[in-house]
């Protein structure tokens, strides 16, 4: 190899080395194109403007702090340094922190967290779960040392003081916040609970970004115990404040909408007792007057004047009934005499009749008697055990022949009739 010339290795050596070291950190702004979320956790993508376009990585380990997710068209700021890969020649710009182009990282990341969530459902109205009307007991999860909860404690023990009040202590604030307030609402769900309510005082959109990580709208949206969002200040608007069930402007405000008021309730019931005392004092009035026209219609209508009256009816009735009857009998008496007369003739005649009829039914039965018969020369003829004619009997035919003192078995030997 003649002097001065050099392999392609070396090259590409030393002008990866050239590169890194005049573009250690750099910041150049473009188009994001062909972005990749690999399943490792790193991040492939390029940029680009009108006629140029360069690779970019950003590994896992910085990808997982980015707030928002790069998305293709996207202009974005990216700081980083030049990497060269000697095997091929390439080189690419290693991100170490991305920006969208003129606006806040934190903004863009929370559009797009709530346009993904609005769209998965998790904003929706019918989902809302509605809030008792009496709460007895709900779970607080905030910071135990905040000035958020001494403020909801006043007015908790103000308006009803029966409500029992679990404080879920977590982080509102910081790296770690986010997750500790999740298991916080997911650990309160589990305490059958009236209500949730999750929340801090205010401060900048950097300090109240825990209540727009993803992690806590999906603990709101799974819990089933009613949710309330109370973070900030009445302007702060936060992803927790769109999934919740119920979104209040300050913390103290939370309690107030949750919870009723004592006082307001026992001036109703003081308004409800008079307004029973007087409808109750109506009534008696009312009834009152009532028992007086009845008492009146009771003795109209009593039973002792009614049973009086009644009595002397029947008196009445009884002397008009016994007249009656003396007058029907005395009319009767008149004409029962002649009756009888006829009645006795009536019945003589009739029994004349009868004496009659039954002499001549006497002389018919001494006609017809049985034991007459046989002096006539009249007899039984019996075949089989049964009278029969003596038309029926055949020649060579046996037969009892019977009167009342002789009963004789004979057997025809001729038959022939008799003409007359």
């Amino acid at each position: 190899m003649s002097q001065g010339m050099m392999s392609v290795s070396a090259l590409n050596t030393k002008i990866g080395s050239l590169l890194e070291a005049t573009f250690m950190h750099t910041m150049v702004e473009g188009e994001v194109a062909n972005v990749t979320y690999h399943r490792s956790g790193h991040v492939y993508f390029s940029i680009k403007d009108d006629s140029s376009t360069i690779s970019c990585v950003m590994w896992r380990s910085t990808a997982t702090k980015m707030k928002f997710k790069l998305e293709q068209g996207e202009h974005i700021v990216i700081e980083g340094s030049i990497s060269v890969y000697v095997p091929r020649g390439n080189y690419q710009l290693i991100a170490t922190h991305i920006e969208p182009y003129g606006k806040g990282t934190l903004a863009v990341a929370f559009e797009q967290l709530k346009t993904e969530l609005k769209n998965k459902g998790y904003f929706d109205t019918e989902r809302k779960k509605a809030f008792p009307k009496f709460p007895e007991k709900i779970a607080m999860v905030t910071a135990a040392g905040g000035a958020a909860l001494q403020d909801m404690l006043k007015i908790a023990q103000k308006r009803w003081p029966s409500l029992e009040i679990t404080v879920i202590d977590v982080l509102v604030q910081g790296d770690m916040a986010a997750e500790q307030i999740a298991r916080g609402i997911a650990y309160a769900d589990t305490l059958k609970m009236d209500a949730v309510v999750i929340g801090r005082g205010g401060g900048s959109l950097e300090d109240l970004w825990a209540f727009n990580e993803r992690a806590v709208a999906d603990a709101i949206y799974d819990a089933q115990t009613p949710v309330v969002s109370a973070v900030g200040h009445e302007v702060d608007m936060l992803i927790s404040d769109f999934v919740a069930d119920v979104r209040a402007p300050t913390p103290s405000a939370a309690m107030e909408m949750i919870l009723p008021d004592r006082n307001e309730w026992l001036q109703s019931l003081d308004g409800l007792v008079q307004q029973m005392e007087q409808q109750v004092y109506q009534l008696i009035q009312h009834k009152g007057e009532g028992v007086a026209n009845l008492s009146m219609l009771l003795q109209q209508h009593s039973p002792l004047r009614q049973l009086t009256q009644m009595d002397d009816r029947f008196a009445h009735l009884r002397e008009e009934m016994s007249r009656t009857i003396r007058y029907r009998i005395e009319q009767y008496d008149q004409n029962i005499q002649p009756l009888h007369a006829h009645m006795d003739d009536r019945i003589g005649m009739v029994l004349r009749q009868k004496e009659a009829l039954v002499d001549v039914l006497l002389q018919t039965i001494i006609q017809h008697n049985p034991t007459k018969r046989s002096k006539e020369g009249f007899a039984e003829v019996v075949q089989d055990g049964k009278r029969v004619a003596l038309e029926t009997i055949e020649v060579g035919d046996e037969f009892i022949v019977t009167n009342t003192t002789v009963k004789m078995r004979v057997q025809s030997l001729e038959k022939s009739e008799i003409r007359n």
